[in-house]
């Protein structure tokens, strides 16, 4: 069965959605990224919405990419596809979204479900979850707009320290590094999410969606040139077709130690 993203209204000027694929710990699938790239631009209509919360159902936010069942056969292609191109237009919808989103994390948040809350303005956390980028574990190189993204959020050595040990790491220590904004009791973390959005949303419109724009415009100057990115983009792409790639997702579903062969 594929995911599903359900919209909801907690309060004035503020919109909910809710990633729900509790099959797979809600795994990003190509129904749940296609829903949220969907629904954040219907959602940017005139000052109606003026923040959106983007959380999980249950006790899991988001493990990240659904590759896990993807045959062998069509492994590299479909993989390269699914985080290539739905997961972009998703995550270039809530960047492009005019008005500020919080992440809400309710639960763990791992891969790709972390840069999509990466992607958010805001992020509040449960105490307790973990937050973690496994690349380095599944033998996948990441993409240099996301590891740009946690750059621009936690500096160049936090960004080493998630992406090249691959440690999970708790919601206290995201907090102190800057990957989340604040933490809170689990059961506390519905209604202080809704609490801060509302405070957004009442906030000027014009003054919250001006200054949104100018942050994104000063974080987003081009830092290579046109050569640099496509050497980059192609050896991200390397790896997809790779022996350890396969190898590390397959040692993963499996909860065994991959076996590298290093090509």
């Amino acid at each position: 069965m594929s995911g599903k993203v359900t919209v909801d209204r907690p309060a004035d000027a503020v919109a909910r959605l809710t990633i729900s694929n509790p099959d797979k710990r809600n795994a990003l699938d190509h129904a749940i990224l296609d829903a949220i790239a969907e629904a954040m631009p219907s959602l940017a209509n005139g000052i109606e919405t003026r923040c959106v919360i983007i959380t999980g159902e249950g006790k899991m936010f988001s493990a990240g990419y659904d590759i896990g069942d993807i045959p062998e056969e069509v492994f590299a292609e479909q993989a390269e596809k699914l985080v290539a191109h739905p997961f972009h237009r998703a995550i270039e919808a809530i960047e492009q979204f005019p008005f500020p989103t919080v992440a809400a994390l309710n639960g763990h948040a791992l891969g790709g479900g972390l840069e999509l809350a990466v992607a958010c303005d805001l992020r509040l956390a449960a105490g307790g979850v973990k937050l973690g980028m496994p690349p380095g574990k599944l033998g996948l190189i990441y993409s240099h707009t996301g590891l740009l993204k946690f750059i621009d959020t936690v500096g160049p050595a936090r960004t080493r320290e998630l992406f090249l040990v691959g440690r999970n790491i708790e919601a206290r220590r995201a907090e102190q590094i800057g990957l989340v904004n604040e933490v809170v009791e689990p059961e506390q973390l519905e209604q202080a999410a809704v609490e801060l959005a509302a405070e957004i949303a009442s906030n000027a419109p014009l003054s919250t969606r001006g200054n949104k724009e100018i942050i994104r415009r000063l974080t987003s100057f081009p830092r290579m040139t046109a050569e640099v990115e496509q050497e980059l983009i192609d050896l991200r792409l390397s790896s997809f077709s790779s022996e350890d790639f396969r190898e590390g997702v397959k040692a993963f579903g499996e909860k065994r130690t991959p076996k590298w062969k290093g090509k």
